[in-house]
Parts: structure tokens; sequence; C-alpha cells
């Protein structure tokens, strides 16, 4: 079975360009969407994603609390930051965070679909 991705966003628009990126890429299936951190951390819970794709800047929570909160109780599951905001200062929190990488939503897709495959693997 391809591995299960969770994407967290405010934007249905990034989300949805996200989804069909990865599940263009066979190997890959969207388990899961959520507009903001508390949905995020919900659906984790939920879902058991074999990894994350998560936005900085969202209502209610964002991404580094998010990815605080679930590195809590699932410490094991990879989250990729996919944020407009890759600065070192945001690449240093993230790291504090035990997030596995970021990456800049200026960025091609292409470099997401290859960052979710080195993380998850072959499965």
């Amino acid at each position: 079975m391809s591995p299960g991705i969770l994407i967290v966003d405010d934007s249905a628009q990034i989300r949805n360009m996200i989804k069909l990126w990865l599940e263009s890429e066979t190997r890959f299936r969207v388990c899961g969407e959520a507009a903001d951190g508390i949905e995020g951390i919900e659906k984790a819970l939920e879902l058991k994603p074999d990894l994350i794709v998560l936005d900085l800047s969202m209502p209610r929570m964002g991404g580094m609390e998010t990815a605080a909160a679930i590195r809590s109780v699932m410490p094991k599951v990879p989250i990729i930051l996919f944020t407009l905001y890759a600065d070192s200062e945001v690449i240093d929190q993230a790291r504090d965070a035990g997030i596995a990488s970021v990456l800049s939503k200026m960025d091609q897709m292409s470099m997401l679909c290859s960052e979710v495959g080195r993380l998850v693997g072959p499965h």
C-alpha cells in the first residue's frame, strides 16, 4: 500500500495542488486534509499518516506549534514544512520543533514529491 500523506494548509487551493501533485506520483496517496493546526492534530491522530505536509502560517494554530504537538504523540512521523517563509530563522525553528524538512512554496512541486519520496521511501 502506498504511503498515506496528510496535508495541513489553510488554503484549499494549495491543499488541492499538493494532492494533485502527490497523487500523480502513483506511489503516494493523500489520506486526509486539514485547514488549520488544531484540525491537523485531530486528523493526524485519527488517520495515522506516514507523512505530514504542514503550512507555517495558519489560523487557530500555526505550523510550529502543530508540529510540536504532533511530534509529542507521533514522534516517528516525518513532517515537511511547506511554506512561503523558508528563511534561516524558520529553518532553525523547524529543526527545533522536530520537522524533518523545510521547503518553500516558491520551489517547484516536483521538489515536494521528491522530498516525500525520500522521507517515506518505497513501501
